[in-house]
């Protein structure tokens, strides 16, 4: 009997299938978490295409890769259901809608202006965005943190952080974590051998982007290549999911590079709380942002590179990893180093919480905002395009 991982791909229906992963993308709101409900209902228990136990499993080979978790679960979905084109057309559906709508809400400041508008009605969508982000925090510090090592990793991750403001300091303590709890693990054997034949053409293909892309943006000044290079870079250096790749973002496009302003960058992070697709999406957004100053194509073409450069790395690795999924699963220390990089990833979003909360104003107006909006995530009772919409009329309205 042949292995399971060597099975041709089943073979669905393409336009019923895509069908379902646009339902899937209309209707998912909140990050990777209200994500996999939606898949498990649409996916799972009203289309059958896998098994609740297949869900999971490929739950936790994305929580091990760099990228985009729920984008990847989905992805792989369309790889088991159709090979790599309908894994790659899944994608496309998946995240072209939220993509578009990113975009375009790049040029709200240009919009603004030509209606005569203030930007002033946006200034509590920085604040929701801090609840936002304190509440995956929250959630996923509970997640992650299992024992006294965890809770050390995850303290150490958001000092740590917290006074290393540089893009390098955000692998750089992800990797520690899993190399500590690799060496503190008890398991015996734990780079145990597996036959593999992995597809490595898309290994290659990765590598090349990556080293193609950072040669490129050194010798260049063209802002869409820097712009490209920056935002393949964090798809490949998060581990995650959306809220995990805020504080890289912030640091390397606020902080060093200043192509936009905290508000700026909290308002975007802001919006895409109240859409639904993926949390990745927000790279149009800040792409855009960060190609401002030429004209609306330059702009637009930032938003294409910032998208396609953040979900490439993803893709490419879902590609490569996928199809020996089966067996690469049993190799133990990848599951070990897991604990240690989830503990460490927990820290940075805690760090990002503050920080943001500071940038964003400690006035009484803005604590009274991000409060309301914790309570109100809290209590599950509101969705997050309500909570949105009610701090958008609230900014235009006092």
């Amino acid at each position: 009997m042949k292995e399971k991982e060597n099975r041709a791909p089943q073979k669905v229906d393409t336009k019923t299938f895509l069908k379902d992963v646009l339902i899937c993308s209309l209707g998912a709101y909140g990050g990777p978490e209200a994500h996999y409900g939606v898949f498990t209902d649409q996916m799972v228990v009203k289309k059958k295409y896998i098994t609740e136990e297949d869900l999971i499993e490929l739950i936790a080979l994305t929580g091990i890769l760099p990228g985009p978790s729920s984008t990847q679960t989905l992805v792989s979905i369309g790889y088991k259901m159709g090979g790599p084109k309908l894994a790659f057309l899944t994608m496309l559906v998946w995240a072209l809608p939220v993509v578009v709508v990113m975009t375009i809400l790049s040029f709200l400041s240009q919009i603004l202006a030509g209606w005569n508008l203030s930007q002033d009605g946006f200034r509590y969508i920085g604040p929701m965005a801090v609840a936002f982000i304190v509440m995956a925090a929250y959630r996923i510090g509970r997640k992650v943190v299992k024992d006294q090592m965890t809770f050390l990793l995850l303290l150490f991750g958001a000092v740590t952080t917290y006074f290393i403001r540089t893009p390098w300091i955000y692998p750089l303590v992800l990797v520690l974590g899993g190399v500590v709890t690799v060496l503190a693990s008890s398991e015996k054997d734990l780079w145990n051998r597996v036959k593999l034949n992995p597809p490595w053409k898309y290994l290659i293909a990765f590598a090349v982007f990556a080293g193609g892309s950072l040669i490129l943006a050194w010798i260049s000044d063209n802002r869409i290549i820097q712009i490209f290079e920056s935002f393949y870079r964090y798809g490949y250096l998060v581990i995650g999911g959306g809220q995990v790749v805020v504080p890289l973002m912030y640091g390397e496009l606020v902080e060093l590079n200043q192509y936009m302003t905290s508000q700026e960058f909290l308002t975007g992070f802001g919006l895409v709380q109240g859409l639904p697709g993926p949390m990745f999406s927000f790279s149009a957004y800040a792409g855009g942002m960060a190609a401002r100053g030429a004209d609306a194509f330059t702009q637009v073409m930032g938003a294409f590179a910032g998208a396609v450069g953040i979900f490439m790395p993803g893709l490419l690795l879902i590609y490569f990893i996928f199809p020996v999924w089966e067996k690469l699963k049993k190799i133990k220390g990848i599951k070990a180093s897991l604990k240690g990089i989830t503990a460490v990833a927990g820290g940075l979003i805690s760090t990002a919480a503050v920080v943001l909360m500071q940038r964003s104003g400690v006035q009484a107006d803005n604590i009274l905002v991000m409060l309301i909006t914790l309570v109100l995530l809290f209590w599950k009772k509101i969705p997050a395009p309500l909570i949105v919409l009610g701090v958008l009329i609230a900014g235009f309205l006092f």
